[in-house]
């Protein structure tokens, strides 16, 4: 009996987690920018969540999965800034093997979902920031799923989306400004 009952929850699990997939891996990789990193991340959120699927409480699992995949992102990005410190000096010299940035089929799923110039605009925010666009904006989160995904306030989660779409906004009106789609004195 116990057999039939964990492939009920893996096969519930494996649909679950296929509906949500692309949105999963396209916020990772927004998050990290780079597409190794990216599927690492995507990756250890669906172990993450398989192992914790018992805990699920069966309301939003997007918002669920994608709260694992913050904390995970999160964490990354804190233990990566206390190890910042501890490179050797050789480390900063030593090359790394880089792929060819050819066509690869993620990025033009990405550039089609998002556009390059947004992509590039949101590169310039400031990684809380917009995390807090990106569920927002991009993944559709309401700021209550954003404040439990994030583990801050709701008070948070709207001042550094204002904050986020503010740069996002500056750095797209430079764009449009650069490429003549807007002159200068059009928008204050």
């Amino acid at each position: 009996m116990l057999f039939r009952r964990t492939d009920a929850k893996r096969d519930h699990f494996e649909r679950l987690s296929e509906s949500v997939f692309p949105s999963l891996f396209g916020t990772a990789l927004r998050l990290t920018r780079d597409r190794e990193e990216a599927s690492d991340l995507t990756q250890e959120a669906i172990i993450r969540a398989y192992e914790a699927f018992d805990r699920f409480d069966g309301r939003n699992f997007n918002a669920w999965i994608l709260r694992i995949l913050t904390n995970l992102y999160i964490n990354r990005y804190r233990q990566r800034k206390r190890e910042a410190g501890k490179e050797s000096l050789d480390a900063e010299h030593a090359a790394e093997p880089m792929a060819d940035e050819g066509i690869s089929p993620d990025r033009v799923l990405l550039d089609e979902m998002v556009g390059a110039e947004v992509e590039q605009a949101l590169a310039l925010v400031p990684p809380d920031f917009r995390m807090a666009v990106i569920l927002s904006d991009i993944e559709g989160l309401t700021y209550e799923e954003i404040a439990d995904a994030t583990q801050v306030p709701i008070g948070t989660v709207r001042s550094r989306l204002a904050r986020g779409r503010a740069i996002l906004r500056r750095a797209l009106l430079q764009y449009a400004q650069e490429r003549g789609y807007i002159r200068a004195g059009d928008v204050e």
